[in-house]
This record gives C-alpha cells, sequence and structure tokens, in this order.
C-alpha cells in the first residue's frame, strides 16, 4: 500500500500558498483493508475514509467512466491495481494532478509544475470534456488565481462542451456552490470572464450575460458598460473582504438595465423594479440560501434610494428603514450599505472616492432606534393609531439627529 498527499495541497506546496485541506491517494488496497486500519468509509459514489487520528481524507486510486449527461453521468472503479497515474489521469488541470510520494519526490506526469511557473490552466486530457463542472472550477481557478491565463485549447475545449449541451445538465446546486465559491476569491470578476468566454455564462447566468454591451450615462459611469461596471463592483466586494451575501448583491444589483427599451439608453429609468424580478427568478434558478437572496432583493429594490440619501426628507429615510426591516435587521441593512460602497466605488476613476451615503443613513438609524416606541405604544389612546405615532415621532428624530428642523423636497 503507498499512500501519496494529492492535489490542492501540493499545488500550493509549490506555489508557497497556504492550505490546511491534505487529500491522500491509496494506491494497492482494498476498502476491507483500509477498515481493518481503522479508517471510517464517508464515500457514496466512490471509496473515500476518514484516518482515523487525523480525519483527512483518503481516497482509493480510482478510474472513471462517463455514462451519460452532466455530472452524476460516471461509472467508477477502484482495485488494488489501479496506478496512481491513471487516477491522476481523470483530474481536471495539470497543476491539480500532482503527487507528493511519502519520500517528498514529486509525482507530475502531466506537467502541471511547469504550467505553474508559466501561470497556465490547462485540461489534463481529453476526459475533461466529459463533465461540465470542471468549467465552472476552472473558472473558480481563475479568479483565484487571477494572473493565470487559460490555454488555448482548453478554452476551445469548453467551447465545445458548451455548444454539446453539457452545462446544461448541471444541478442547480452545484452550480450555486462553485459560483458562491468563486464568488469568495480574490479576483471574482475572472470567474465571469472565463463563463462569458466560454459561452457557459449566457446559459447558466443568462441575466448577467446579458448586461454586456449595455450602455449607461457616462458621467455617472465612465466605463459605460454595464457588464464591465459589475465585474468592477463584484471585484470590490473582494476587495473590501465581505462576507458572500455582498458579494452576490454586487452581481445582481443591475441586472434589470440588461431590459432597458433602447429609445432610453443610455439611462434607466425604472430598473430597480425590473432587477428585483430579474433576481427573484435567478435565485429561484439556483437554488440561492436565503441570506444571499433576501439581500440581493434588498439591495436590487433600494440602491437607488441609498445613493440618494443626502436628497432624502426625513420622512422618507424612516420609511426606507421599515421597508428594508432595518430596526430589526441593522446588521443585514449594514450589508446593504457594504454593497452600495462597492456599486458607488465600481466605477472607472471612482474607486476611491468619498461616499457619504452609509454615515448619514447610520445617523438617522441610531436616531431611530432610540424612539421609545413601546412606551409611545403604551401611552396611545387610539391603539388603531399606533403606527403612526411611532413613525411621527421616528421622522422628528431623524430631523433633530441631522439637523434638519424642516423637510426638504425630495429629487
Amino acid at each position: 500500500m503507498q499512500i501519496y498527499l494529492v492535489g490542492g495541497a501540493v499545488r500550493d506546496e509549490l506555489l508557497g500558498r497556504p492550505n490546511a485541506d491534505r487529500d491522500y491517494v491509496v494506491v494497492g488496497t482494498t476498502p476491507e483493508a483500509m477498515l481493518d486500519k481503522g479508517f471510517r468509509p464517508v464515500g457514496k459514489d466512490f471509496p473515500v475514509f476518514l484516518h482515523p487520528e487525523t480525519h483527512e481524507e483518503y481516497a482509493l486510486a480510482r478510474t472513471e467512466r462517463k455514462t451519460g449527461r452532466g455530472y452524476h453521468g460516471f461509472a467508477f472503479h477502484a482495485a488494488p491495481d489501479v496506478t496512481l497515474e491513471e487516477d491522476l489521469t481523470r483530474r481536471d488541470l495539470t497543476i491539480n494532478a500532482m503527487a507528493r510520494a511519502a519520500d517528498g519526490s514529486l509525482i507530475d506526469p502531466f506537467r502541471g509544475q511547469a504550467d505553474l511557473q508559466a501561470k497556465v490552466l490547462r485540461h489534463v486530457g481529453p476526459t475533461f470534456a466529459e463533465d461540465p463542472v470542471r468549467i465552472l472550477r476552472l473558472a473558480r481557478f481563475a479568479a483565484r488565481f487571477s494572473d493565470f491565463s487559460v490555454a488555448p485549447e482548453t478554452l476551445e475545449l469548453m467551447r465545445g462542451m458548451v455548444a454539446d449541451g453539457e452545462v446544461d445538465h448541471l444541478v442547480a446546486e452545484r452550480v450555486w456552490q462553485e459560483l458562491a465559491k468563486g464568488l469568495m476569491e480574490e479576483k471574482p470578476s475572472r470567474m465571469i470572464e472565463v463563463l462569458r468566454d466560454c459561452g457557459a455564462l449566457a446559459r447558466l447566468l443568462p441575466e448577467v450575460d446579458k448586461l454586456f454591451g449595455v450602455p449607461q450615462r457616462a458621467d455617472y459611469h465612465p466605463e459605460i458598460d454595464t457588464g464591465i461596471h459589475t465585474l468592477m463592483v463584484i471585484d470590490q466586494s473582494a476587495r473590501r473582504g465581505f462576507a458572500l451575501p455582498v458579494r452576490f448583491s454586487a452581481l445582481t444589483h443591475d441586472l434589470g438595465k440588461a431590459e432597458t427599451p433602447a429609445d432610453i439608453l443610455p439611462r434607466h429609468l425604472g430598473h430597480e423594479e425590473r432587477s428585483v424580478r430579474l433576481t427573484e427568478q435567478l435565485c429561484a434558478r439556483l437554488r440561492v440560501p436565503n441570506d444571499c437572496r433576501d439581500l440581493a432583493l434588498l439591495m436590487a429594490r433600494y440602491h437607488g434610494n441609498v445613493h440618494r440619501a443626502a436628497d432624502l426628507k426625513a420622512s422618507t429615510l424612516v420609511t426606507l428603514f421599515e421597508k428594508t426591516d432595518a430596526l430589526r435587521r441593522p446588521e443585514r441593512f449594514q450589508q446593504l450599505l457594504d454593497t452600495c460602497l462597492c456599486d458607488y466605488t465600481g466605477r472607472l476613476g471612482w474607486e476611491n472616492r468619498a461616499y457619504d451615503s452609509p454615515q448619514r443613513l447610520l445617523a438617522a438609524l441610531a436616531a431611530v432606534q432610540a424612539v421609545p416606541a413601546g412606551e409611545i405604544a403604551t401611552a396611545c389612546a387610539d391603539k388603531g393609531r399606533i403606527p403612526e405615532r411611532i413613525h411621527m415621532a421616528r421622522v422628528l428624530a431623524v430631523k433633530q439627529a441631522l439637523n434638519e428642523p424642516g423637510e426638504q423636497p425630495e429629487q
């Protein structure tokens, strides 16, 4: 029995990057022998075991054979006579198809180390085309290793996979899983660019794909193209280290601009409502988790109000807090402000501009939070007017907090 460290741990070791996940391949043994040594089985489709002490994953060397469409269309074969190179052959990229032996020697049958040095993402072999998830994985690695290029022959292979309809068989949960991981990488725009280059974006995220080529007003968006703006916004969310709900909301906040009537371009009147509808559609299709979906819908509907905070009167600010449930969900409201910051700075030449809306809104929210709603409700003789009285008290508190004795006209 021989044990090899494989995959990402070897790749990241060669790159000098930290990697807490260590996966192993075991050659020349059987599931029964693994059980006898105290390993605990966890694999459903093929033999994977957890080490009895470290709980790291040890998989028996295996081969795979395409049996149908999509991610689940594979049959696996694991046996003592399966070699390490046969196991590495089924992996996606050359940089992920290296192994480290117990004596420290590197096994690199597909020149993964050379591709690391050349900063190239290259498929191991023709079997790459059998699994559409590999398109998503490669795009995710492009977001992680943002200075790596995709090998031309790999890009052509991916385009062929899209043309053959392979990506149409991806299950929603796996698409979301890879999309979420890619958004959390250091430059998520690269993931979107790679998916677009191979044609997969139009199949998997058509709402995002349609943003490219849609013009915006140059005085507000010097980058002009709505798709480019979206890429800049998600990169801002990564640059600032924001959580996944913020990054996903950054991706979807302007979807409605793809459906702006041509005769009013480059203006986008009413795009917020269209963005809400398209975001709901995307979230339902990919089964997006509630925290990401809910923030994305708030961002789609209210980001214009947040940007115009300096021009909104106190009553409108209070209504914004009430509609966004900011009093009960202040952390989510902060995430809304964070996403708006990314939207504001995700423009050509605006990356370091001061953005004043969050400060004003948080000052107003603090004033609203200080209003004793319970006491007002108890003192109100006409119980039907309690919501009105509380709202009025909140408006007054905001006016005082912002030193605005009189209301200003909205713009």
